[in-house]
């Protein structure tokens, strides 16, 4: 007999988001700077408000601001519209290569 799964352990999120992951194995809570940060660059309005449910609007904010690597230009500005108490000039992902060239892949 399988087991019932409970949707309270994983965000609602369409698999597009995660096209290169196997969301079936992933760890949700383990893995929230790549599921958050994966969301600020692809995702709309609804997707962000499903990941400030699931995870909360104080980690959320965390990790945008302290955790996450990197961020594209775009997806800063959006982190930016959708949390004004974030400064742009307080996130790591800004700090850490505000005068670099990076590369897309």
């Amino acid at each position: 007999m399988k087991k019932a799964v409970d949707n309270s352990l994983k965000p609602n999120l369409h698999h597009k988001f995660f096209w290169d992951t196997n969301v079936d194995k992933l760890d949700w809570q383990k893995a929230y700077q790549a599921v958050i940060g994966r969301i600020m660059e692809r995702g709309g309005e609804d997707e962000i408000d499903e990941i400030v449910r699931f995870y909360g609007y104080e980690k959320v904010i965390k990790a945008i601001r302290d955790e996450i690597y990197f961020l594209p230009n775009y997806a800063i500005d959006r982190a930016l519209e959708f949390f004004p108490e974030l400064k742009k000039e307080e996130m790591y992902c800004y700090l850490n290569r505000k005068d670099k060239p990076y590369h897309w892949i």
